[in-house]
C-alpha cells in the first residue's frame, strides 16, 4: 500500500503496455505540463510567479522601512533603523535552518518528480513540514533567550538596543511558521507548481502590511506599539499563510494525471528516518553554509556598528534593501533552475540540466544587469524613497548613496554567483557550493573587512569594495565548476 492511498499516481497509455511518464523517462524528458513546453517556456513558467513573490517580499519589507522611518524623527529614528537593520540580519538567523530544510525537500521533490515517484515526493513534503516545524520550534526559543547576547554582538547599545530587543523579541516566535511556509512552498515548486506560492505569499503580505499599520498607526488601545507591532504583523502574516498552506494541502484535488500530484490527504503524519535523512544529507551542509555566513556576517556588521560616525547600520540596511530589488529576477530565475536541474537529473537527462542552468544565468544576468544600470544612474534618489524628508534624510543618503552605485558595479557578478549556486543546490551538490562559499566569505569579511577597519580606518563604503570583490570572487570560482560539470553527479 503506498503512502498517501488517497493520492495514488494515476498513470494514461500511450500505447498497450507503456504509460506516458516512463515513455517520456525513457527519453529523459519532463512529464506532465512541462513536459510540454520547450525550455525556454519553462523556465518562464517556473520563473513568473517566483518573481511576482519576490516582488511582494520586497514591497513588505520596504513598506517596514518606511513605516519605520515615519515613527520617529533625529535620533531616535537613527536608533529605530539601525535597530531595524539588525532586525533583518536576525530575521535571516530565524530562516536558516527552515531554508535548509526547504531545500532538502524541493531537491528531494524535484528528483522524485522527474523520475515520475509520486509517492516520495508526498513523502518528502510531509518529512519536510515535521522537520520545519521541529526545527522553528527549536529556534524559537533558542533565540528568545539568547537575544541580549545577539544584541551585544552586533554592537548595539542604548536606544537601538531596547528598540531592538522590543522587536525581535516578538519576530522570533514565527520560526515554526516559517518551517511549514518553506516546506510547503518548496516541495510545490520542486514539483512544478510555483503559482500556488505566490498567492500565499499574497495572503502573508497582506496580513503583514494590514496589521503591521494597524499595530503601529491604529487607534489607542490597538495602535502606537512601535517596532514590535511591526514584528506583531510580520508573524501574524506567517501564521495566516501557513494555515492557507496546510488547509490547501488537505483539501486539493488532482486535476491533471500526469503531474506529480503533492497533497497531505491521507498522509501519515509521523517521521520516516529514511526520508528524512534524505532531506538533512541535501539540507544540513546549506545550514552550516547559511549558518557561517550569519556569523561572518556579523562580524562585518559589528565592524560596521562600530564604526564613528552615526548611522552605519541604519545606512547599511536602506542600501541592502534598494539593492534586493535585483534579487527579484534574480532569486525567480534561480528558483526556476533549481527546480528544472532538479527534474532532469531525476529524468536522467544531465545535458538538459545544463542548459537550463546556463540559460537561467543568461536571463540573470540580462535582468539583473539592467536593474545594475537603474542603481549607477540614481544611487542618491533610490535611497530618498525609504528615508522621508527630514533632519537625519541628507546624512543617509550620503551614507547609503555610494553604496547603492557599487550595487550597481556588482550586479553581472551577483547574477552569476546567485544562479550557479541555486542550481547547484537545486542539483543537490549543497556540500560543495558550502565548501567554496564559506571560504570566500571567511576570508573577506572575517580577515579582510577587521583588519581593514582596525589599521587602516577603513570606512562603510571601503567595507562595501571588499564585499564588491568578495562577489566577483565567487562568480569567477562558481562559474568554474559550472563548467567543470561535477556537482552534475551529486546524490540525494
Amino acid at each position: 500500500m503506498g503512502f498517501c492511498a488517497d493520492a495514488a499516481t494515476k498513470l494514461t497509455m500511450s500505447r498497450p503496455g507503456v504509460s506516458v511518464e516512463a515513455e517520456a523517462r525513457s527519453q529523459g524528458k519532463l512529464g506532465g505540463r512541462l513536459g510540454r513546453l520547450s525550455l525556454k517556456r519553462q523556465v518562464a513558467s517556473l520563473a513568473l510567479w517566483p518573481f511576482l513573490e519576490q516582488i511582494l517580499g520586497f514591497l513588505v519589507a520596504t513598506v517596514d522601512l518606511i513605516y519605520t522611518g515615519r515613527l520617529a524623527e533625529g535620533d531616535l529614528r537613527v536608533a529605530m533603523l539601525d535597530a531595524m537593520g539588525l532586525g533583518g540580519y536576525t530575521a535571516w538567523l530565524l530562516m536558516i535552518f527552515q531554508g535548509a530544510v526547504g531545500t532538502g525537500v524541493m531537491a528531494l521533490v524535484s528528483r522524485a518528480t522527474g523520475a515520475r515517484d509520486g509517492d516520495l515526493a508526498r513523502k518528502g513534503l510531509v518529512q519536510g513540514l515535521l522537520l520545519g516545524v521541529a526545527t522553528g520550534l527549536v529556534v524559537s526559543v533558542a533565540m528568545y533567550f539568547l537575544l541580549p547576547v545577539i544584541i551585544s554582538v552586533f554592537g548595539l547599545s542604548g536606544e537601538a538596543a531596547r528598540q531592538a530587543h522590543r522587536y525581535l523579541g516578538v519576530l522570533v516566535w514565527s520560526a515554526p511558521l516559517l518551517g511549514v511556509m518553506f516546506a510547503a512552498t518548496n516541495a510545490l515548486r520542486g514539483s512544478g507548481d510555483t503559482r500556488t506560492p505566490f498567492f500565499a505569499m499574497v495572503l502573508v503580505n497582506v496580513v503583514n502590511i494590514g496589521f503591521s499599520w494597524l499595530f503601529v498607526f491604529g487607534p489607542e488601545g490597538v495602535g502606537g506599539m512601535g517596532v514590535a507591532g511591526l514584528a506583531l504583523g510580520s508573524v501574524l502574516g506567517w501564521a495566516a499563510g501557513a494555515l492557507a498552506m496546510v488547509v490547501f494541502l488537505l483539501v486539493r484535488k488532482e486535476k491533471d494525471v500526469e503531474e506529480t500530484f503533492l497533497s497531505l490527504r491521507g498522509c501519515r503524519l509521523v517521521p520516516e528516518r529514511d526520508v528524512l535523512d534524505r532531506i538533512v544529507k541535501v539540507g544540513l551542509p546549506q545550514a552550516f553554509e547559511m549558518g557561517g555566513m550569519w556569523a561572518i556576517q556579523a562580524v562585518m556588521v559589528r565592524s560596521i556598528s562600530n564604526l564613528p560616525q552615526d548611522g552605519t547600520l541604519g545606512a547599511h540596511m536602506i542600501a541592502i534593501r534598494v539593492e534586493s530589488m535585483s534579487f527579484l529576477p534574480g532569486f525567480a530565475i534561480g528558483s526556476a533552475g533549481a527546480a528544472l536541474v532538479g527534474q532532469y537529473l531525476g529524468a536522467g537527462n544531465p545535458e538538459m540540466a545544463m542548459k537550463a542552468a546556463r540559460l537561467c544565468w543568461r536571463y540573470a544576468a540580462i535582468f539583473m544587469g539592467l536593474l545594475g544600470m537603474l542603481f549607477l544612474a540614481f544611487p542618491r534618489e533610490l535611497v530618498g524613497l525609504i528615508v522621508p524628508d527630514g533632519p537625519d534624510s541628507l546624512l543617509f543618503q550620503n551614507l547609503a548613496g555610494p553604496l547603492v552605485f557599487l550595487c550597481g558595479m556588482s550586479q553581472p557578478f551577483l547574477a552569476t554567483a546567485l544562479v550557479m549556486k541555486t542550481t547547484m543546490r537545486g542539483a543537490g551538490a549543497t556540500r560543495l557550493v558550502m565548501r567554496y562559499s564559506f571560504s570566500c566569505m571567511l576570508f573577506y569579511r572575517v580577515l579582510v573587512v577587521p583588519l581593514g577597519v582596525t589599521y587602516f580606518g577603513m570606512g562603510l563604503t571601503g567595507i562595501w569594495i571588499v564585499m564588491f570583490v568578495d562577489v566577483g570572487t565567487q562568480a569567477f570560482l562558481f562559474a568554474r565548476l559550472h563548467f567543470k560539470g561535477d556537482w552534475l553527479k551529486a546524490k540525494v
